[in-house]
């Protein structure tokens, strides 16, 4: 992956906290499209209508982080988009790790989620775009800080698990201070340094991982990143490289790296998506 160039100083953030909204992400994209600059950082108390992966909807019992930011890559606008999840997962688990009593219990999980002792316990929601006012970057960060909500057939996690949680917007001012630190490394040198403290902070090679796609899903143990992000498995035929798909990480006793993918083994995977 080509080295970007170096963005000219941090960010002029600007955070704005509100008791409640619709969605934080919607709000930075209606006000990227009247023309916003970059910097913009919205923090809702509570989020009534928040939004995941994959089109799923994203719960707030109240309490948490639900946060968004809009950028402006103007000065880095040869950066892949590929890059921007590892930046902002990087920048997430910076702004979470302090308030983890054990901070080897948080970990990255490819491309977009947090785990807290194996489960969820936050996401990363980019989306792009451009229009008249210029191109536009909105990284949506949701986090379960004072408690998980109860969805069936999901164990999900929370800060307060772990250690006393922190105020939203003490992670919020964080993320802000850690995205700008990231996209300087990034700048400086490459996708390589941010690939390499990625997997610093990523479950282990060779955890026991089921990617579900369009057509099926496959088993095996995950293998590290390539050069250009992609998630790397290593499958009973050889390694195989994933662009995209659902990735749910296995218990470490139904892990069997290198073997296909099965119902059952899908139904054996620890929730983390």
């Amino acid at each position: 992956m080509p080295r970007p160039p170096a963005p000219s100083g941090g960010t002029a953030w600007r955070l704005e906290i509100h008791d409640s909204l619709d969605s934080t992400s919607d709000l930075c994209l209606a006000r990227a499209a009247r023309g916003e600059a970059a910097g913009l950082a919205v923090l809702a108390r509570r989020q009534t209508r928040g939004r995941g992966s994959r089109g799923r909807e994203w719960q707030d019992p109240g309490g948490n982080l639900a946060f968004s930011v809009l950028l402006r890559p103007e000065g880095i606008a040869a950066w892949p988009v590929g890059l921007w999840p590892f930046i902002a997962g990087l920048a997430f688990h910076g702004a979470i790790a302090p308030w983890i009593r054990d901070p080897a219990l948080l970990r990255l999980k490819w491309p977009n989620d947090l785990l807290l002792g194996g489960r969820k316990m936050a996401g990363i929601l980019i989306e792009s775009g451009e229009g008249r006012s210029g191109r536009w970057m909105v990284i949506g960060f949701g986090a379960n800080l004072r408690a998980a909500p109860v969805v069936p057939g999901r164990e999900l996690a929370c800060v307060a698990d772990f250690g006393p949680p922190p105020a939203p917007e003490n992670v919020a001012r964080a993320i802000c201070r850690e995205l700008d630190a990231w996209m300087a490394v990034c700048g400086d040198g490459g996708f390589e340094p941010v690939r390499a403290a990625w997997l610093a902070r990523a479950h282990p090679v060779g955890t026991g991982l089921v990617v579900r796609g369009e057509s099926g899903q496959v088993e095996g143990s995950f293998d590290g990143l390539d050069a250009q992000g992609m998630l790397l498995l290593r499958c009973a035929g050889g390694q195989r490289r994933i662009s995209t798909g659902e990735i749910l990480l296995l218990e470490p006793s139904a892990a069997a790296p290198g073997t296909s993918g099965t119902r059952d083994g899908a139904r054996r995977a620890a929730d983390g998506d």
